[in-house]
């Protein structure tokens, strides 16, 4: 029987991306009838939770977050951490404040349809944890989806800009 130290760290990172990708549909299978309406805001309340882990590793691996090239960059290399190496993203920077990460390949809604979930949710988990997590890396930017896999599009499309917030006494304490 082998070890733990024989399997390569690409296979065993590419089977617990595999159950990490299959977790959420698992979930929404078993509970979603259970707590009825109320499901889809506590898991949301879940993602965005998610979204804390995902700044800390970026914050840990020392990625960089000053600009929107940046941010789409360790954007993208923090989803890939979290789910695997199934997920393809690459970055176009718009400009010097802004960019767009486009993701070709996402293991979430393959994962909900191989387990007969739809990815109809998927959206909803993805938008909870990209939206919250641009903020926690640099509060001077925000995030928006143009276009989604989970809805039908060939792609999906995820612009991070400066934010637009009203240049407040709150805002300024952020």
């Amino acid at each position: 029987m082998p070890d733990l130290k024989s399997i390569p760290d690409d296979v065993k990172w590419r089977l617990a991306a595999k159950l990490a990708a299959l977790l959420p549909a698992l979930y929404d299978g078993a509970y979603r009838g259970v707590v009825g309406e109320k499901y889809d805001e506590i898991e949301q309340d879940i993602w965005m939770e998610v979204s804390c882990v995902a700044a800390d590793i970026v914050r840990d691996l020392s990625l960089p977050t000053t600009n929107g090239s940046e941010l789409a960059n360790s954007l993208r290399t923090v989803i890939a951490i979290l789910f695997g190496p199934d997920y393809k993203s690459e970055t176009l920077e718009i400009s010097e404040k802004g960019a767009v990460v486009l993701v070709k390949m996402c293991p979430l809604p393959e994962s909900c349809l191989s387990c007969g979930a739809g990815d109809t949710s998927t959206f909803h988990r993805c938008m909870a944890l990209t939206l919250t997590t641009v903020p926690l890396l640099n509060k001077g930017y925000s995030a928006r989806f143009v276009r989604t896999m989970c809805t039908g599009d060939r792609q999906c499309e995820i612009k991070i800009e400066e934010a637009n917030h009203p240049d407040t006494d709150e805002h300024k304490k952020k």
